[in-house]
């Protein structure tokens, strides 16, 4: 598709989507804002331009045409009421989002182990530690994304910008080259051990993909459940922290190396940590602030807020030295996901605003009311996952679906709202398995020449089965335990 037609695309689905006839029991203006949405997501979808780009040209259109779009002829006709301050109000109701500024604080935790070279140094103590024997080398790099992940929000940042370039330097060690015969000696293990890991740590944690959080805003919005960084680790722990014990041996079962021991790697690791010298003023003190954090977030939530904690530890980080202002300004990555999510948490919380999640929900309700409420909900989560097929970005599949799968989820009766988005969002980060686009540092991995094509769709689909299975089985009881 050539880049004219994806720019216009969106906009013609737009029209298209306004032009047709407003379903029964939805209000016009509801129904002309939802082909402002869905004209959105066809461009997340596509990218012509940035993603934040798209939600904040997005987000214009739809302020600027508010008296059609936002608001019912009751609220127009009251004398007192102010469109245009209503329009600009809502426009940037995402701005002020707590879960949009934690992402931000996180991306900036993420800049300080890259900065202070904490996060290489973590990575390379592993693989000398644990790399003599090819299967503990599959640990040391689950450990290595599992000791950034609950500060890093970005996987492609973490796994795609930290863990693999110590990762793509082992297999040579071992003569395992890309596209060549040779690449299952050892790279293969390893690459597909380094995807399956930050796949499984991107649901283990609240703040190790940005769209968890994302998906959080949304939800709060479209219902009123709020899910904290403790619930949702309690919720994930026992699946999660099984899958992380279990993924190394599985790839060493279904991906199997040639070389099963050896010492290069560990040799070439200390060889790496001997240049980077002893531990630095700027590494202890981020290590502390780190734990810190973590400590706050997981048993102070109902006293300082988490986007707070991440903001107090931005200004220890300044104040320190740890990070420069001009640092955080040249951090285009944090911005630009700053602008593209606080777009998104308004445009999501405008389709409530309107009325329009309500009218779905009652509609796909109606539909499968006589469902028992725990298969509606299984049902519901297995459907979202599996859609992920379609979707090359894990944050144009939670702002496309997410409000669907609640808002028809909402008109079943019985059902237990906050066990099931418990249910629901953490299959955000598993989802990443099944396809070389399915998250960030996929194409990372995928192009690095030691997964052939025809491998990793039939890795994906296998742990992508193992995954979800695992979450389903041990997962749902355990949710009907805590809840």
């Amino acid at each position: 598709m050539s880049s004219r037609m994806k720019l216009f695309l969106p906009l013609l689905v737009a029209i298209i989507v306004a032009l047709l006839p407003v379903p029964d029991g939805l209000q016009p203006h509801a129904w002309y804002f939802f082909a402002i949405f869905l004209g959105v997501v066809v461009g997340l979808i596509f990218e012509p331009l940035p993603g934040a780009v798209i939600g904040l040209i997005g987000i214009a259109v739809a302020a600027l045409l508010a008296p059609w779009v936002l608001f019912t002829p009751e609220q127009l006709a009251d004398p007192g009421f102010s469109s245009s301050g209503r329009a600009f109000s809502w426009a940037v109701s995402g701005f002020t989002n707590s879960t949009v500024w934690l992402i931000f604080g996180a991306f900036m935790f993420a800049l300080g182990y890259e900065k202070t070279g904490l996060g290489r140094r973590i990575a390379l103590w592993l693989v000398k530690t644990m790399g003599r024997r090819t299967l503990t080398l599959g640990y040391a790099v689950m450990l290595a994304d599992v000791s950034l992940a609950p500060f890093t929000p970005s996987n492609t940042a973490r796994s795609g910008g930290t863990i693999y370039p110590v990762v793509r330097n082992l297999p040579d060690l071992y003569d395992s080259h890309p596209n060549e015969a040779s690449s299952k000696r050892i790279g293969s293990f390893l690459m597909w051990t380094a995807i399956a890991s930050t796949c499984v740590t991107s649901s283990l944690f609240l703040t190790a993909l940005a769209p968890n959080l994302l998906a959080v805003a949304l939800t709060e919005t479209a219902t009123g459940i709020r899910i904290g960084w403790g619930e949702w680790f309690m919720a994930v722990a026992p699946v999660g922290i099984l899958l992380l014990l279990v993924t190394p041996l599985l790839c060493y079962w279904l991906c199997p190396p040639d070389v099963k021991s050896g010492n290069a790697i560990p040799d070439w690791a200390a060889g790496e940590l001997k240049k980077l010298g002893g531990l630095t003023r700027n590494e202890i003190i981020l290590l502390c602030l780190v734990v810190m954090a973590l400590a706050l977030w997981i048993f102070a939530s109902a006293v300082v807020s988490s986007a707070l904690v991440g903001i107090l530890v931005i200004c220890a980080m300044l104040i320190l030295g740890i990070l420069k202002w001009d640092d955080i300004l040249a951090n285009k990555a944090a911005w630009n996901t700053f602008f593209w999510f606080a777009t998104l948490v308004a445009l999501a919380g405008g389709l409530n605003q309107v009325g329009f999640v309500e009218w779905f929900g009652l509609l796909v309700g109606a539909r499968i009311n006589h469902f028992d409420p725990t298969m509606a909900m299984i049902a519901l989560t297995v459907i979202f996952y599996l859609l992920h097929y379609f979707f090359a970005s894990v944050t144009a599949h939670t702002t496309a679906l997410l409000p669907v799968m609640l808002a028809a989820a909402s008109g079943i009766p019985g059902i237990d709202m906050h066990m099931f988005v418990l249910m629901l969002l953490p299959t955000l980060g598993i989802m990443g398995i099944l396809t070389p686009y399915a998250t960030g540092p996929s194409p990372v991995y995928y192009g690095s020449g030691y997964i052939p094509g025809p491998l990793y769709w039939r890795l994906g689909a296998i742990f992508g089965l193992v995954f979800l299975l695992a979450w389903l089985a041990i997962g749902v009881p355990w949710l009907s335990l805590i809840r």
